[in-house]
């Protein structure tokens, strides 16, 4: 049985469209809760052998040694990250004995897990390279695909596949960076460069998706002549549904294994990743493909254009 995609794309498109609403108003309003990969300072992780303190005490416990507004995430059942201002090496181990002289009491012992430091000049160097990464991987993709795709310049010109698989992924993108702005607010998430690399996977993930689709378009284009562009996207929206969702499937297993057992450190690397190609399943489906129905039948109102 052929589903018949286009048919209901308005629906599907409506909602992807206030899903990107939504994620863009909580980018706006919230915006996104940089860790100190971008804003430089250092990273304390410690655990309890007993009872973890509560963040009110750990936090008495540095303004004690002159260390104000540090932000406190719990992890595991015994352990905290402490995100502070850049800490000298003596600083470091001023903090561990003053954390150790205060909590090392009736058998529980503090372990320090980790120690990361970042200056302000490295954080402002990753932010300009995270940017700079992003728009030119979006440029490499609306390129390749043009190329890609030269040989089926009609009805749609191939430049116009590249765009279409570009407003897909950048929903997926949207996304995630909408969640990842919400779970900065009510729960204190940070973005990192690992947030960035599991952005550009997205991307490169969500169009190689689209692309499956495109290029089984682009095969009946030039094999079947007796059928409009839009029951040619049907068509092959069909042929490649099942492979889109086994592939999706089999790689969102791994990455939900990553994302519950897996330690805190991948935790939202792997959340990321999870929402992200979730939904470039959906987009190369309901949103990419119906949207090169709408550009041909666009264009066939609007000759001129």
């Amino acid at each position: 049985m052929n589903i018949p995609f286009v048919k209901y794309s308005k629906f599907l498109l409506a909602v992807s469209g206030l899903v990107t609403i939504i994620s863009l108003a909580s980018l706006f309003v919230w915006g996104l809760k940089p860790g100190i990969d971008f804003t430089g300072g250092s990273l304390l992780e410690v655990s309890f052998s007993q009872n973890r303190p509560d963040n009110p005490e750990i936090e008495k416990a540095f303004a004690g040694l002159g260390h104000q507004n540090v932000v406190i995430q719990k992890t595991g059942d015994k352990a905290v990250i402490v995100r502070t201002a850049f800490l000298s090496e003596s600083q470091h181990q001023e903090v561990l004995k003053g954390l150790r002289t205060q909590f090392d009491k009736d058998g529980n012992v503090l372990r320090e897990d980790q120690f990361q430091t970042i200056g302000a000049a490295v954080s402002k160097q990753l932010r300009t390279r995270s940017i700079w990464a992003v728009f030119l991987v979006i440029v490499s993709i609306i390129a390749f695909v043009a190329y890609a795709f030269r040989t089926v310049s009609q009805p749609v010109a191939s430049w116009k596949y590249g765009v279409t698989a570009i407003i897909a992924a950048a929903h997926d993108v949207l996304l995630v960076v909408g969640i990842f702005a919400f779970l900065g607010h009510y729960n204190n998430v940070e973005v990192d460069i690992g947030f960035v690399v599991a952005l550009l996977t997205v991307l490169g993930y969500s169009v190689q998706d689209t692309i499956v689709v495109y290029d089984r378009i682009r095969e009946n284009l030039q094999h079947r002549r007796n059928v409009s562009f839009s029951e040619m996207v049907d068509i092959g929206l069909n042929e490649t549904l099942m492979r889109s969702i086994n592939t999706t499937l089999i790689t969102l297993i791994p990455l939900s294994a990553l994302y519950f057992l897996g330690g805190a450190t991948i935790k939202n690397f792997a959340l990321a990743l999870l929402v992200g190609i979730a939904s470039g399943a959906y987009s190369s489906i309901f949103v990419a493909s119906p949207l090169l129905a709408y550009v041909d039948k666009w264009q066939k109102t609007n000759p001129k254009k």
